[in-house]
């Protein structure tokens, strides 16, 4: 079989350039071109982790309630029974009334009193979840989480956990720092007065 050359091309076909003998045959010089540097995606806080975390689990709950509950059909009552829900998942320990231990900060032995979620720990949740809802579409004005029911129950618990606990959760004030005068020269004792007495009568 006789290869066609590109002197006798029987179809008058252009004759295909290779890319190697482009490059090795071209006298263009190449340009530099600059490249955009796209900017770093900024990772997410501490907080939005967090607030992505707890709402993901609140959604969770709203789909394996019985019967599940759509976002639009939650309500504050709803967001009660999700508090007392996480309170199986505590693990602070809140002493009954009847406890021996009760109102001490430092219990000197155990008992048998529940753990519970933490004050602190439902008011931040209640913050993060109020502030996702809204971020999900949610109205400022129908938003569960900023129900009255709900800011009932929180002081209820921060009241009772405060008292079971010996616990005072009233924010204290900051005393204002006292400026500090700079130290005063010492006086001059008596000899050294008389001495400077004496020399300035002398000159």
């Amino acid at each position: 079989m006789d290869l066609v050359s590109p002197q006798s091309n029987p179809n008058n076909f252009p004759t295909p350039i290779l890319a190697s003998n482009f490059v090795a045959n071209s006298t263009l010089t190449p340009t530099s071109t600059t490249t955009a540097t796209l900017p770093a995606p900024s990772t997410p806080s501490r907080y939005e982790n967090q607030k992505r975390r707890d709402w993901n689990t609140f959604c969770q709950y709203l789909r394996n309630h019985r019967p599940p509950l759509s976002l639009s059909m939650c309500s504050g009552a709803h967001v009660l029974e999700f508090l007392r829900y996480l309170d199986q998942f505590g693990k602070t320990k809140v002493h009954n009334q009847t406890c021996p231990f009760f109102g001490l900060p430092n219990p000197p032995a155990p008992c048998p009193c529940p753990l519970r979620q933490a004050w602190g720990s439902l008011d931040a949740l209640i913050g993060r979840l109020r502030a996702a809802y809204e971020e999900h579409g949610g109205r400022p004005e129908g938003n569960p989480f900023g129900a009255r029911a709900v800011r009932i129950f929180l002081r209820e618990v921060r009241d009772f956990q405060s008292k079971a606990r010996g616990v005072s959760y009233e924010k204290k004030r900051k005393r204002p720092k006292q400026k500090v005068a700079p130290p005063l020269a010492p006086p001059l004792q008596p000899a050294a007065f008389a001495d400077a007495t004496a020399t300035r009568s002398t000159i």
